[in-house]
């Protein structure tokens, strides 16, 4: 039989454990009563969507090219200029040179890529600290914007010698990743009120101020001046001046004959006495009572310093990185261009002036 159980005492409370308790109901009823119920709107319902109603909508921009003017007399009607540079190596006079652009530095650009190598990381060095310096100094000289690119892929050649650089073997590959090169300065730089775009190389170190009016004014679609080079003989030790671009130069029917019978991965090279295409050069079709802007059709063109419409680009004019129509890079270029319908010029007797090593 079941013994009945005598009184249980029961252990006094503690007051803290009590208030414990008391605080924990309370929040626990106040958090049941105020959260949303399940007729609220969605914004409520979930804190993503809330912050989502706050922030504002992402803005929409519109530009309208056929309100971008490209025109005879670019700095009257503000015409923004993209100036693009590959460059392996910095020289100061090339930098000197730019900052004497006559042409109103807020309506410039400036785009540069430079190769992932030992010197491309001193010319990054170098370039960096100019820029700080020039958008830091008087506002009449600051540029409206500035791109500093790094190659994404290896160069072909790692020596910059220009003995190097100008050999026929190395021809097909070193332009290849130039032109792959340009093409992203180009593609990334290119904007939707850009004018004229100026392709400058980064060992060109003299030129006219004037150089971007001067060019425009002719109202071409692409146009090359002609690219010379200072030196002293070593002989008489008397200055001279010698032609350094054969780039730019007129088809030949002797040229013609040789692409005929050309692989189709094969490319013409211009200036190798391998490679005889006896094309007309306007590197030496310069007169002595020539006018400066004396204009003659080209089919080549280099890139030391080219002006081209932006419009040209847009229409999908850029630098093949393979045989196209046996040409490469800037001459591939203005075959591009010329397939598109835009005739390529240039100017025998106005000169710009290449480093001389």
């Amino acid at each position: 039989m079941a013994r009945p159980l005598g009184a249980v005492r029961l252990k006094k409370a503690n007051p803290f454990c009590v208030a414990l308790g008391g605080f924990i109901f309370i929040f626990v009823v106040f958090f049941l009563f105020s959260s949303p119920t399940s007729t609220s709107t969605p914004s409520a319902q979930s804190p993503h969507s809330a912050s989502l109603k706050r922030s504002k909508a992402p803005p929409v921009t519109r530009y309208n090219l056929n309100n971008v003017t490209i025109t005879p007399d670019p700095v009257a009607n503000r015409e923004a200029v993209l100036v693009l540079t590959p460059m392996s190596r910095f020289y100061q006079e090339y930098w000197d040179n730019l900052l004497k652009l006559s042409y109103p530095h807020d309506l410039i650009t400036l785009g540069f890529i430079l190769p992932k190598t030992k010197e491309g990381n001193a010319a990054t060095a170098e370039l960096q600290k100019r820029v700080v310096e020039v958008q830091k100094g008087p506002e009449g000289n600051r540029f409206a914007g500035i791109v500093i690119l790094r190659q994404d892929f290896e160069p072909a050649i790692t020596s910059q010698d220009e003995s190097e650089r100008h050999k026929m073997e190395n021809q097909k590959a070193r332009r290849s990743v130039m032109a792959k090169a340009r093409n992203s300065l180009l593609f990334t730089t290119l904007g939707p009120l850009t004018s004229w775009v100026l392709w400058l190389d980064a060992d060109i170190i003299e030129t006219p101020p004037t150089l971007i009016q001067d060019l425009a004014s002719h109202n071409k679609p692409v146009l090359v001046p002609n690219c010379f080079q200072r030196y002293v003989d070593s002989d008489t030790g008397k200055p001279g001046e010698r032609p350094y671009d054969y780039n730019n130069w007129q088809d030949s029917e002797t040229a013609q004959k040789l692409a005929a019978k050309m692989g189709p991965d094969e490319i013409l090279l211009e200036g190798y006495a391998e490679m005889g295409t006896y094309r007309p050069l306007m590197a030496f079709m310069e007169t002595e009572k020539g006018g400066l802007h004396d204009e003659v059709p080209v089919d080549g063109v280099g890139g030391a310093a080219l002006l081209v419409k932006a419009d040209v680009h847009r229409d999908g004019a850029m630098f093949p990185p393979f045989a196209f129509y046996h040409l490469i890079e800037t001459e591939g270029f203005a075959k591009m261009a010329s397939r598109l319908g835009w005739q390529a010029y240039g100017l025998p007797n106005y000169r710009v002036y290449h480093y001389n090593e």
